[in-house]
């Protein structure tokens, strides 16, 4: 099969966490030595071993890319690797395929897994930005949370970053049990005295696996109360507005369109991507596939020369369409009116009287989601798609 040669995005996903949180439900491991070949310390040449395979693959397929437009190191922690392993990760990458004039390289990292020589270093070796896991700027919510670094170390680490010259993301969770409405103030009006230009703010989701869902089931904690969770969502809307942020993804928030995620906004549009990692997934035009999850399994497929694929589907025209709908609608630029299927557009009318819709933009031809709407995102989609 043949292609015209496309942009590409570039997720790597380091496995690794000093501490795993009771509300995680990640692909992560806590030990250092994982044996098999997985360990932290190998963890960089099965990674670049993996980058070279997936070229070999997709070239055999026909498939050429002309530049990676975003690459994202996620986790995990992916700073608990030493900055210089991360820097080699990327030169393998472009020594593969030329990376962008402006290519967004973004790292994820936790307070206390930084410093100011580490994030020098990063900057140094290509590192355009990083996204900070501050949670909370609430002591007893970070505890919930089983977060190790104190709330004073992330104005430090990000005064670090900016001269390193980084852009920074601060990553915030609202909804943890016990955390109240001034809390969520706190820990806003904290993440945005530091003077940054973007903002995540993620609604717990309490999956059933975790530590934190064993708790509720034992009466330790309570369950967030989904009311609880649209005032402070609509908390956090009006104090990112008010410092000049606006919202350009439901729980994404940026002073300018320069300032977007634009590895995140690769994903919700669609885009090609390669997953790189223990349990990553990858996209080729409709094609998606996923690693192993275990690092030692991971490692001893590669050590072989096999990709450590688990399984793809080619996903199904009609649920390309569901996708295109439930993540082109979370985002501020909106969906275009022609692509909901015909038999669904009266609801576009619908939810525009109910509120959920910009009238005027929908006048334009896009479906775009008010604040209402976005507290109501998923029952909207749900009228929207086939």
């Amino acid at each position: 099969m043949s292609a015209a040669a496309r942009d590409l995005s570039v997720y790597i996903h380091v496995p690794f966490c000093a501490v795993r949180c009771g509300y995680c439900d990640f692909n992560t491991y806590t030990a250092t030595e994982l044996g098999g070949g997985g360990s932290q310390r190998e963890y960089p040449a099965n990674a670049m071993a993996e980058m070279d395979l997936t070229l070999a693959a997709d070239r055999a397929a026909g498939y050429e890319y002309a530049q990676v437009s975003t690459v994202f190191f996620g986790g995990g922690t992916p700073t608990l690797l030493p900055a210089d392993d991360l820097v080699a990760m990327l030169d393998h990458l472009r020594a593969l395929i030329p990376l962008a004039p402006d290519a967004e390289v973004t790292s994820e990292a936790n307070p206390d897994s930084v410093t100011r020589a580490s994030l020098s270093r990063m900057a140094d070796g290509g590192i355009t930005r990083v996204s900070i896991g501050m949670q909370s700027a609430v002591p007893s919510v970070l505890a919930t949370l089983d977060r190790t670094h104190e709330p004073e170390r992330v104005p430090q680490v990000v005064q670090w970053a900016k001269e390193a010259g980084l852009d920074v993301s601060l990553d915030l969770i609202y909804g943890t049990p016990g955390e109240t409405l001034a809390d969520v103030e706190t820990s806003v009006r904290a993440a945005l005295a530091c003077g940054v230009d973007h903002l995540s703010a993620y609604s717990l989701i309490i999956e059933g696996n975790t530590a934190m869902a064993r708790q509720l089931r034992r009466g330790e904690l309570e369950a967030p109360d989904p009311d609880d969770m649209a005032d402070k969502y609509e908390l956090i809307d009006d104090l990112t507005r008010e410092a000049g942020l606006s919202w350009y993804e439901v729980s994404n928030f940026a002073r300018t369109e320069e300032h977007r995620s634009r590895h995140n906004l690769a994903y919700w549009r669609g885009g090609d991507w390669w997953g790189i990692g223990p349990g990553a997934h990858r996209h080729r035009d409709g094609l998606r596939s996923w690693n192993v999850k275990h690092p030692s399994r991971y490692a001893r497929m590669l050590a072989v020369g096999e990709l450590p694929v688990a399984d793809s589907e080619q996903v199904a025209a009609e649920d390309r369409l569901v996708e295109r709908i439930m993540l082109e609608l979370r985002i501020a630029d909106g969906l275009e009116v022609s692509v909901v299927p015909e038999e669904n557009r009266e609801m576009l009318a619908v939810h525009r009287d109910r509120g959920h819709l910009d009238p005027d933009a929908l006048a334009r031809g896009r479906a775009v989601l008010t604040r209402s709407g976005r507290l109501l995102a998923d029952a909207v989609i749900r009228d929207l798609v086939p």
